[in-house]
């Protein structure tokens, strides 16, 4: 090789001379001699890079140089501003300097009077130092965040970028984004006059949010589908064997992807703090629950692939809907433990408060199932229910219909535990958490389809109930222990009544997975309510027929009468216990539900304090009530006139009270009605409830003591001593037929009682009773009697020797 081929070769530089990131590189493309033949490719691959690199590094030089320049002139602006201070601030020095030693009283008036005015410029400018500071800071921060967003967008455009700067920008700009709302938030707080300041930073800054979030929720899809989710469900919608054998990608991550996922996700949970602080910010004053109440961006991620992949298996099964709920159920499950253990913590560390991962993925999974129902399951029910007949009540529509229901309150109830299983614990309170974990959410946005389920429960329970009562064995025997009431001892009420009420249990039961207590209160309306006024109106009709066959002179038709009475007496008390239930209170303070039913004009509703709060059976609680009196009063009426027919000889005879009848201790005219009277009184004893007998017998007890009293006591007769002796024989007859039922029957003939003590009064006694009136009877124990019927009662006794 001559000396001119040698000056051509260039020398390598030695290995100690170059950076240690040069020397692993060359080591790392070099790594043995057939590498060497790839340098000219190699080069000008860094030579591509080079010049692009180069073009990026003026593009942000020109960037810069725009920047200074408009920093510049913001600069000159601000100094300006300063020059003018200090101007005013020489000014002022001067002014009160030659007025602290004023020239006699005007120079010192004129100082005073100049002070505040001054004062108040110095605030001023003190107000725009601060101003322009802040807008200095604001200019300085949101610059960073566009910076960086603007760098990241460039990154992800290259074919050879490094995601890993990528990401550390990402979490810069949010931090920057962080630091810019403190800002806001203080400028909001404090200096609420400068919205136009906040007005600009806000528009830049969602410009930089509407750029970051899509950014952050790719990386954040394009990660997950490296790490293989969503996870194969193929055996999974079959095999319910293998529960601790469920692949979990989430569980099984490597440590270096585990960490690459946990800061993906802490990065997207940090970017929604951010927004919901905004959110927060911006609305302020408003209605904050309902524009923060959002989901989880990172849980949405997980569960919106994962149901896709469900629904192929969902659109197979759309006539087994019971295999749609079992899988919705038992991916739910599965991945539920995941989510406390790994996610919980990263979201405590972006600081969501108030977020549950638990319950975020479980909300998430039953929305999509909703989702999934609204849209493909109920139109295919909703079809088939519009073209089968009206008057086929048990058609498999409806039949398909109630079991779709089931289903979903099967869920419902393991999707609840599933969530309390973390110590949550739900209560009708909380329709917010309740609605985001019920598939019954479906029926939030269509009540129609909630007024169809109420009319095919409604129709379904009436054509059950309907055998019940067109047999009358359910009529004649009575319940037997404790079944829906506490409080069933003493009504005798039949098998009627029991089988409406656990018709009414059933479908209270079904519809307390209703998400809220308006959809609740309006289903109980369309169904429940109906079911009650159907059985007053079959209790009605019996005693109205009963009344129309024999005007309840037959012993069977008030038993029959008192057999209804019963049911409704029992009736009315498990719906009053039903009422004080907070299930049905809060339905009472819910204001939101306008379901139009039908009223009774005839109701009275004076009763009812406007404090209270009305349940949705009031009503009918109180026609039962007002059916009970009415018919127990009508029992009472009907024995009476029955009574008074057989004792009008008794009460017409008035030569009887003359003398004492031989041989006898009561009369015999009064032995038939008393023995009437006893005779349907054990009938009714036999067939009423104690409660309502109570009410029956001293109905009758008062209809009679006016009889007695009206009758003979005050009807121009004249007791002689052995007719008083025969009258009080008989009247001690007549209480003791009462005494059967309490323990001073007389108390419950007030006028007779008091009328025969009058007469068994001495005659000197008697005339004290004439001349004293009102207080005499008073002071003797004569308080249910009027003067005029006390002096009536003394001039009808004749005393003899």
């Amino acid at each position: 090789m001559n000396e001119e081929d040698m000056d051509s070769v260039q020398t390598l530089s030695l290995p100690s001379d170059l950076s240690p990131s040069a020397f692993t590189f060359l080591n790392a493309k070099f790594h043995t001699k057939d590498n060497v033949d790839e340098a000219p490719s190699l080069v000008s691959e860094l030579q591509t890079q080079c010049s692009d690199l180069d073009q990026a590094l003026v593009e942000l030089n020109r960037r810069l140089g725009a920047g200074l320049v408009a920093y510049s002139s913001f600069s000159g602006q601000i100094h300006d501003l300063f020059n003018d201070v200090n101007a005013k601030l020489t000014v002022f020095t001067s002014s009160c300097s030659s007025s602290i030693i004023p020239d006699g009283p005007s120079g010192e008036k004129n100082f005073r009077e100049e002070l505040p005015a001054l004062a108040k410029e110095v605030a001023r400018l003190e107000t725009v130092r601060v101003y322009a500071e802040t807008a200095l800071k604001l200019v300085s921060l949101v610059g960073d965040i566009e910076d960086a967003v603007s760098y990241t967008m460039n990154k992800n455009l290259r074919k050879h970028s490094s995601s890993q700067n990528s990401d550390e920008l990402r979490l810069l700009a949010i931090k920057t984004l962080k630091t810019t709302e403190e800002v806001l938030a203080t400028i909001t707080k404090r200096h609420p006059q400068w919205k136009h300041l906040v007005s600009a930073v806000d528009h830049r800054a969602d410009r930089a949010l509407a750029i970051l979030r899509p950014q952050a929720i790719a990386d954040h899809r394009a990660l997950l589908a490296s790490l293989g989710w969503p996870p194969p469900l193929s055996s999974s919608a079959s095999d319910s064997r293998s529960v601790n054998e469920v692949s979990n990608p989430l569980l099984s991550m490597q440590a270096d992807l585990k960490l690459k996922y946990s800061e993906n996700f802490l990065a997207l949970c940090s970017l929604q703090e951010l927004q919901r602080q905004r959110k927060a910010r911006q609305l302020e004053g408003y209605d904050l629950k309902v524009a923060q109440d959002q989901p989880l961006w990172a849980i949405e991620e997980l569960v919106n692939p994962i149901s896709l992949a469900s629904q192929q298996h969902f659109s197979k099964w759309v006539n087994k809907p019971e295999l749609i709920f079992t899988l919705a159920y038992k991916i739910s499950r599965d991945y539920v433990d995941s989510m406390d253990e790994l996610l919980q913590p990263l979201v405590d560390e972006a600081k969501l408060v108030g977020y549950s991962c638990r319950e975020e993925w479980i909300s998430a999974m039953v929305t999509s199932l909703s989702t999934y129902l609204a849209k493909e399951i109920f139109p295919i029910y909703i079809n088939q229910l519009e073209g089968e007949s009206a008057t086929s009540s048990l058609s498999s529509a409806r039949i398909s219909w109630l079991h779709l229901i089931d289903l979903m309150i099967s869920f419902d109830k393991r999707i609840k535990s599933l969530v309390e299983h973390s110590g949550i614990l739900l209560s009708f309170e909380e329709d917010g958490i309740l609605q985001k974990i019920s598939s019954f959410s479906v029926f939030c946005d269509r009540p129609d389809w909630l007024d169809l389920w109420a009319e095919i429960e409604l129709n379904d329970a009436l054509d059950k109930l309907k055998s019940v009562t067109d047999e009358e064995k359910n009529w004649r025997k009575q319940i037997e222990g404790v079944v829906l009431s506490s409080c069933t001892d003493g009504y005798k009420s039949p098998l009627v009544s029991n089988a409406f009420l656990r018709h009414l249990a059933s479908l209270i039961d079904r519809c307390r997975s209703l998400p809220s207590v308006t959809l609740r209160s309006r289903f109980l309306k369309l169904a429940a309510v109906p079911i009650v006024r159907n059985f007053f109106d079959c209790i009605l009709i019996r005693c109205q027929e009963a009344e129309g066959l024999t005007a309840l002179t037959d012993d069977d038709a008030l038993i029959k009468v008192a057999i209804s009475i019963n049911a409704a007496h029992y009736f009315e008390s498990v719906l009053r216990e039903w009422s004080e239930d907070v299930f049905f209170l809060e339905m009472g303070m819910d204001q939101d539900d306008k379901v139009e039913l039908p009223v009774n004009p005839d109701r009275d509703n004076e009763g009812l304090s406007e404090s209270r709060q009305i349940s949705i059976f009031d009503e009918d609680i109180k026609k039962l009530e007002e059916f009970r009196k009415e018919w127990v009063e009508k029992i009472s009426v009907v024995i009476l006139r029955g009574f008074d027919a057989r004792l009008r000889e008794y009460v017409k005879n008035r030569r009887q009270w003359q003398h004492s009848e031989d041989g006898w201790t009561i009369s015999k005219t009064l032995i038939e009605a008393l023995d009437y009277l006893q005779g349907k009184m054990s009938v009714v004893e036999r067939s009423l409830n104690s409660r309502d007998f109570v009410g029956a017998w001293r109905s009758l007890a008062a209809g009679i003591d006016r009889l007695i009293f009206t009758g003979i006591l005050i009807g121009n007769v004249k007791f002689h001593n052995g007719g008083l002796e025969r009258f009080g024989n008989d009247l001690g007859v007549l209480f003791g037929v009462f005494g059967a039922w309490c323990l001073r029957p007389e108390g419950f003939f007030p006028k007779a009682s008091e009328g025969l003590k009058l007469l068994r009064m001495e005659e000197n006694k008697m005339h004290e009773c004439l001349a004293g009136g009102k207080n005499w009877l008073k002071e003797n124990g004569i308080r249910h009697l009027t003067v005029t019927e006390a002096e009536k009662i003394v001039k009808s006794r004749v005393f003899t020797s």
